[in-house]
């Protein structure tokens, strides 16, 4: 396994960090890390906003549901989906914005989010760096908007915390690789995998928890899906210029 496989395979999210700051030299190698993923039509639909003032990182912790190692890290990066961009361009070039009135510009944008987060993910990861990614981003997306001054046709994805591991926690087991990589077509009748997989990461977590977590996988998801957990997004994205049709 190469130097890339393995940075890539090891990967655990890292909740406790020292106080040694992420220094500029790294950020900048992130940052061109997220800036050379691949998207779509060569948009680059992503903006990362870098927070390090700490009443501001205590703010996004509260307003992502109360995660304290947003605020313990020295540096928390959040990922956005932008056509501020496309909207000046179309300007310059006397063109109407469209894109943002389709439900493709979401998936378009959340793609780019994604691409360029994994990139990010490895590159501080291939420094020596914890990360966390933080999809609570999204639990109050309006206020997180104002905190930040994120302008039209821009909306926060996901969180990304980065900084020194003060500890690295254990590496979390995954699914069958049967269950997520399928050849030639989808082989729906997941049910046995589903049911190997769920006592290994009731143990793991019972273990790394101390017994404060215990629940299978297929429990933790039936829980987290059984409402919308983040019930303000439509009309946080409207507002922002997107029109979800």
């Amino acid at each position: 396994m190469n130097e890339t496989l393995t940075t890539l395979t090891n990967h655990r999210s890292i909740r406790s960090y020292t106080d040694q700051p992420v220094s500029d030299a790294d950020l900048d190698a992130i940052a061109r890390a997220a800036q050379a993923a691949p998207s779509s039509i060569n948009g680059q639909q992503v903006t990362i906003i870098c927070v390090q003032d700490r009443a501001v990182k205590n703010r996004i912790a509260e307003l992502c549901g109360g995660q304290p190692w947003i605020d313990h890290a020295p540096t928390f990066l959040l990922f956005c989906a932008d056509f501020h961009r496309a909207h000046l361009a179309a300007e310059m070039n006397q063109r109407p914005l469209a894109i943002t009135d389709s439900i493709e510009a979401l998936i378009v944008g959340a793609c780019d989010v994604g691409i360029a987060l994994a990139n990010a993910s490895a590159a501080a990861e291939s420094l020596g760096l914890g990360i966390v990614p933080i999809g609570g981003a999204r639990n109050q997306p309006e206020a997180l908007i104002e905190l930040l001054e994120i302008p039209r046709y821009v909306f926060p994805i996901c969180g990304l915390v980065v900084g020194h591991p003060a500890d690295h926690s254990a590496l979390k087991p995954r699914l069958s690789q049967a269950a997520v990589f399928h050849r030639a077509k989808y082989q729906p009748d997941l049910k046995p995998l589903i049911a190997e997989y769920d006592p290994q990461l009731a143990a793991h977590m019972t273990a790394a928890t101390g017994g404060r977590l215990t629940k299978t996988w297929s429990q933790t998801v039936a829980e987290s899906y059984d409402h919308i957990y983040f019930p303000n997004i439509r009309a946080a994205l409207e507002k922002q210029g997107f029109g979800c049709k």
